[in-house]
């Protein structure tokens, strides 16, 4: 069994994604490289400034090119995510998510739901809704590829929230 894209949402996907023919040991495969700064040149522009303003602005105050560089490197690797590619790799198995620095892999058995927002979908260890989702969750960036990669998600693990009869509450938006 193979994902299939629809030809509009492979358009707008990044070029680097690949639907690869299942194998034997991963079964279907969903591969896609998301790099945030690339899909918006304005911002990365504008972020580029700010963290070389600061940069500036600590060598300006404390007068220590040791403390500017410091505070870039900081800054630069506080937005990781942001400046460096993340490559995603869905399998029937498991999840696996390379950045720069990590590679990491998961299990679909960790996660028991998910929600999905305009740039990608939250994967939670939690049935109900928890605050600690943010900290203990795996979130998958988008790359023009949405609609594919929710609905391998969904084949894998539950996405819809419970509704809580008391509060009337339901899937998180």
């Amino acid at each position: 069994m193979s994902v299939s894209v629809d030809e509009g949402e492979r358009k707008k996907a990044d070029p680097t994604e690949r639907l690869q023919e299942p194998d034997e040991k991963e079964g279907e495969v969903l591969e896609w490289t998301c790099h945030p700064v690339k899909r918006r040149p304005l911002v990365s522009v504008l972020a580029t400034f700010f963290v070389l303003l600061v940069s500036a602005m600590i060598h300006y105050a404390t007068d220590s090119k040791g403390f500017a560089l410091l505070g870039l490197v900081i800054l630069l690797a506080s937005l990781a995510k942001f400046y460096f590619p993340t490559t995603y790799r869905l399998s029937d198995k498991r999840i696996m998510v390379k950045t720069t620095t990590q590679k990491l892999h998961k299990d679909w058995s960790i996660y028991r739901s998910c929600y999905r927002d305009k740039n990608g979908i939250l994967l939670s260890p939690f049935v109900e809704p928890s605050r600690l989702e943010n900290f203990r969750g795996l979130y998958i960036m988008f790359s023009g590829n949405g609609d594919a990669v929710t609905a391998f998600v969904k084949k894998r693990i539950v996405c819809e929230r419970p509704v809580n009869a008391a509060t009337g509450g339901g899937e998180k938006k």
